[in-house]
């Protein structure tokens, strides 16, 4: 089975995109201090935290930020591979799959903490790599849960639909 190129894009294109902004996270203009001194004003016109406080949410915002964005491209990358690497049998999941788009989510993860080390704002941490590769290993999981329960589901037999005639007669 063989797929057009216009639907490797449209398996692709959403991971391409993911990855860009991943980038463009990974820069100085996304640092703590920077981003710290939006988040700061508006949370403390929000919730009215304060300063030192602030720093402790500032900082699971960010590993939240970590956990949605390597969980997000793990599935990305999951998709982009079934539409890449498709099976004779055509099964809802392969570990094939799961384990190309996991190693490449971590691959990611490792790059960009590499990339932050040379930042003089940014400081690259063997912990965000765990806890990226974490992320990407979990939705993983959660794709492999979906499929089992699908699986396990009986088919939905098709309701009849009424018809004109149904009524008449």
């Amino acid at each position: 089975m063989i797929f057009s190129q216009e639907k490797l894009w449209k398996a692709w294109l959403p991971a391409f995109i993911w990855l860009g902004l991943i980038a463009f996270e990974s820069t100085s203009l996304l640092s703590s201090d920077n981003t710290s001194r939006i988040l700061y004003p508006v949370l403390h016109f929000i919730t009215g935290v304060n300063a030192v406080r602030f720093e402790v949410w500032n900082y699971y915002i960010r590993k939240c930020g970590h956990v949605v964005g390597y969980f997000t491209l793990s599935l990305l990358l999951f998709g982009a591979w079934r539409a890449t690497l498709p099976l004779a049998t055509a099964p809802k999941w392969s570990i094939q799959w799961a384990r190309v788009a996991f190693l490449m989510t971590a691959l990611v993860a490792c790059l960009d903490e590499w990339h932050q080390t040379y930042l003089s704002s940014r400081t690259g941490s063997f912990h965000d790599v765990v806890l990226d590769s974490s992320s990407a290993g979990m939705a993983q999981v959660l794709i492999f849960v979906c499929f089992l329960i699908r699986r396990s589901l009986p088919p939905s037999s098709a309701t009849p639909v009424a018809t004109r005639e149904s009524f008449t007669t």
